[in-house]
């Protein structure tokens, strides 16, 4: 997909994702009580974003990012993608991290919320 202005949108996406105790960002993120760091997150966002796209999105902004509570090491974590279209007519993707529940019921606390918004290319002169 183009990081053109969008005429139709992709489907949502849902991922699941844990990080590991063993990541080598936890050792010093913190010491005796680890978390994973918000850019570990983000990643886990940015790969799903590109599975959705089928392409890594070449320039793109991070308008809006909040954090609401840490994710440990271990936790199930989902995460949602929902593209909708921005006033320019560029791709974004609106994003949910959240605990995973493990008997299949509804997710559980947010983790994280934002938005991804994809660079519009100008279009080409003559």
């Amino acid at each position: 997909m183009s990081t053109h202005a969008v005429d139709s949108l992709p489907a949502p996406m849902d991922a699941e994702f844990v990080v590991d105790a063993g990541h080598p960002s936890l050792p010093g993120h913190f010491p005796g009580r680890p978390v994973v760091p918000g850019v570990v997150v983000l990643d886990r966002v940015l790969a799903a974003a590109e599975a959705l796209l089928g392409e890594a999105p070449p320039r793109l902004r991070l308008p809006q990012v909040k954090f609401v509570r840490p994710l440990l090491p271990d936790e199930p974590a989902r995460l949602r993608l929902e593209p909708v279209r921005g006033g320019d007519g560029a791709l974004r993707l609106k994003f949910r991290v959240a605990l995973r529940a493990l008997d299949g019921g509804p997710d559980g606390e947010t983790i994280a919320t934002g938005e991804l918004a994809l660079a519009v290319e100008p279009a080409p002169t003559a």
